[in-house]
């Protein structure tokens, strides 16, 4: 069997399904989306997920809290943090500032695990769901250094890059079949027995 491991930029799939208006599909398991992706010869041995930490508003913190912790309770799946830095916004019009939060180091973490398990020959392909063009650095180099290595990228709905076309091995659009038979049940239950709910905007 093939090794797949997923490498899922977590903000840029979440405003691809944002832009298509579909927050039922929020609440949906990472790791049967990924498998709903692959070939019959395939198998996903990890799913790694990069994402930061939301803390204001107080109730989209709460949702986000709530779907980590639904991630948590899956097998194989590892969740990797950025943080959100505050940068300084001034409207031309008034000169008000505000602070605008920021995500950082997504991209890093992602290029670093990539380069990582490419070194330690843990895949043979990797999956890789986003269309951040400032990822084809990572994916050139494992290319380059692997040449037997593949790596597929997989567009988020509404999104694609040009750069990343040109550099991957393939890549496609994840479809909404995909994502219709990876949702998760409306009461994920953890081992210690705390039931966590889909927010009821998501419904």
């Amino acid at each position: 069997m093939e090794r797949i491991i997923a490498y899922i930029d977590g903000f840029n799939l979440y405003y691809g399904l944002r832009a298509k208006g579909w927050k039922r599909y929020y609440w949906f398991n990472l790791r049967a989306m990924c498998e709903n992706l692959l070939k019959p010869d395939q198998q996903l041995v990890l799913t790694k997920y990069f994402t930061a930490r939301v803390s204001q508003p107080p109730d989209k913190h709460k949702r986000q809290s709530t779907y980590i912790e639904a991630l948590q309770t899956l097998p194989a799946l590892q969740i990797y943090f950025g943080k959100y830095q505050l940068n300084p916004r001034q409207c031309r019009n008034c000169g008000y500032v505000d602070n605008v939060p920021n995500e950082k180091m997504t991209d890093v973490n992602i290029a670093v695990e990539l380069l990582v398990d490419a070194f330690q020959d843990h895949f043979d392909t990797a999956l890789f769901i986003s269309a951040d063009s400032d990822l084809m650095a990572p994916v050139k180099s494992v290319l380059r250094l692997f040449p037997a290595k593949r790596i597929v990228c997989a567009f988020p709905l509404e999104r694609s890059s040009k750069e990343l076309v040109k550099v991957s091995t393939a890549h496609f659009t994840i479809g909404r079949g995909a994502l219709e038979r990876s949702l998760l049940p409306s009461d994920v239950i953890k081992a210690d027995g705390f039931v966590l709910r889909c927010p009821s905007s998501w419904h």
